[in-house]
């Protein structure tokens, strides 16, 4: 059995409007949630392996507060392929990365999350800022994630709950 924890970063400011996307930073919201969301997987006992995030500045700081919050003690995998991708490019993140790991984690952005989310379960879910879903698939190896393996929706956690 592997576990799948897919999170949207944390809230992002828009207060500078010339700064590039890729470079918006956390609201102070966005940091409190981020910190919140961390200590729910350590309370859950559902710490990560691995984490692998986009490289966008509110993705790589919602990765680095998790981590440090849930008591993440591995290497996080920064992804420039994760920045606003396509379902295909977080399904070939989680293969290339997850290798043995049992519980991978990643954090990326909608709406790419939300549509892996649900061509793996065939549930079409909203991912709010900092959110995570917790899918459970009956697998050996992540090689054989997304060929029409049991992907289960075991939890949907949103920072307001």
């Amino acid at each position: 059995m592997k576990r799948l924890l897919l999170m949207r970063h944390a809230k992002s400011s828009w207060k500078e409007t010339e700064v590039p996307d890729i470079e918006r930073p956390l609201k102070k919201r966005g940091t409190k949630d981020a910190e919140k969301m961390g200590k729910l997987l350590r309370n859950k006992k559902l710490v990560p392996d691995l984490i692998i995030s986009s490289t966008a500045e509110r993705a790589v700081k919602t990765a680095e507060i998790v981590a440090q919050a849930s008591k993440y003690e591995h290497e996080i995998i920064f992804s420039e392929s994760l920045y606003m991708a396509e379902p295909s490019a977080i399904l070939k993140a989680v293969k290339e990365h997850g290798k043995k790991k049992k519980t991978v984690m990643v954090i990326g952005h909608n709406p790419g999350l939300e549509a892996f989310l649900q061509i793996l379960t065939g549930k079409v879910e909203s991912l709010p800022t900092a959110s995570i879903a917790y899918l459970a698939a009956k697998l050996e190896n992540w090689d054989d994630l997304g060929d029409d393996k049991e992907v289960k929706l075991k939890n949907l956690w949103i920072p307001k709950d």
